[in-house]
């Protein structure tokens, strides 16, 4: 599918395709001033609407905050607005681009549409952001979150390639969890905590963050290795026997354009393989390995939290009767899961447990993410 955004302005082309060349991401050119515009987007709402909206939205919250939590806020902020806006484009791309919906396993490493070219373009508007936010306030954030907005951007310029651009909207759907978080923190600092909107908003949280990062997540990350696989054995193969991959891989969408009935149709089959000479020598095995490591390593941090959240679970559960039994008797416990020295009910035991499993996915990642700087700074962020 066709990109709905006009291209960049010619002069704004001409600037950037010597560098895009020279870094092997020919795609950047046709998407450079999607990338500044959502990075200008991104500072806009850091900068001015969030300090400007939130004391009017909030009145008795937000100008109490210090000017650290203020940074936090209106850095929670941005990351509510891109975590909507890139799912929402990103489900809108899986239904209705017909051209991706369409690709074979060749096509889906090496291949391309306008749409998942704007959609990576808005993820890697924000990883400059949030670069640069991570430099700025360095000290507060840490080391960790400057280098996860390092490996993030980096990871995302693969589809400047174009490498994966197929995938862009599949992993973006890790962040469908993260509006959930962001809200989960909102709440905290507008004294909601332990509320029935927590609560609903925490029970989101964990069914989306299973579902999206560890059901979803594991299985498109094995077909993402599938194709890689191929991948690679094409090029091991055509190095040795003087094969063209280009046609092996794009021959067919040449028969598709030929059978289209307009000319939309033949211009968007045709952007397919539109930077086919820039992917004719095969996949890098380098850039597979990059990219294998890259993925297990995210899955493995999301198979870590929700082992975490478990664990919360659990002790949630597990705390009446260990405390009951450590006092020796009903009605003495004032423990965790024992409410007005009565072991509390059911009810009352699962909407702890939501929320405190919910707390902890938001320590963890900042627990991960921040690395040395946990001890004072994720209490720094949490004021």
């Amino acid at each position: 599918m066709l990109d709905p955004i006009p291209p960049p302005p010619p002069w704004l082309r001409d600037f950037i395709s010597p560098w895009a060349l020279h870094f092997n991401v020919p795609v950047l050119s046709d998407h450079i001033h999607e990338i500044l515009l959502a990075f200008a987007g991104y500072q806009f709402i850091h900068s001015v609407l969030s300090p400007w909206l939130s004391p009017l939205l909030f009145p008795r919250h937000y100008p109490q905050l210090n000017n650290r939590t203020k940074l936090n806020w209106d850095v929670h902020v941005v990351s509510l607005v891109q975590s909507t806006l890139v799912t929402a484009l990103a489900l809108w791309i899986m239904f209705v681009d017909d051209e991706r919906s369409s690709m074979d396993p060749g096509e889906r490493i090496y291949g391309y549409t306008g749409t998942c070219g704007l959609l990576s373009s808005l993820a890697a508007g924000y990883f400059v952001y949030d670069l640069i936010v991570s430099t700025i306030h360095i000290r507060m954030f840490g080391v960790g979150m400057l280098f996860h907005a390092i490996s993030a951007l980096w990871v995302f310029s693969f589809g400047f390639r174009p490498f994966l651009n197929f995938y862009s909207p599949t992993f973006i759907l890790y962040e469908l969890s993260s509006p959930f978080l962001n809200i989960h923190w909102f709440l905290d600092k507008l004294n909601k905590t332990g509320s029935n909107l927590q609560w609903y908003n925490g029970m989101l949280l964990l069914f989306v963050f299973f579902s999206c990062r560890l059901v979803w997540g594991t299985w498109q990350s094995l077909l993402v290795y599938k194709d890689m696989w191929l991948a690679l054995q094409q090029t091991w193969s055509a190095s040795s026997s003087q094969v063209n991959i280009n046609s092996a891989v794009f021959g067919s969408r040449n028969q598709i354009i030929q059978a289209c009935a307009d000319e939309l149709c033949a211009r968007a089959n045709g952007e397919v393989g539109s930077y086919s000479g820039f992917t004719a020598g095969g996949v890098p095995t380098w850039l597979v390995g990059t990219y294998v490591l890259a993925n297990v390593v995210l899955n493995s941090l999301n198979y870590y939290w929700f082992s975490k959240m478990i664990e919360t679970v659990l002790k949630r559960f597990r705390g009446p009767k260990d405390n009951l039994k450590e006092k020796g008797g009903e009605g003495e416990g004032e423990g965790k899961g024992v409410k007005g020295g009565k072991a509390g009910s059911g009810e009352d035991l699962v909407e702890k447990a939501v929320l405190d499993a919910a707390a902890t996915l938001k320590e963890e990642e900042g627990r991960v993410f921040l690395g040395d700087e946990v001890k004072d700074g994720v209490r720094r962020r949490n004021v």
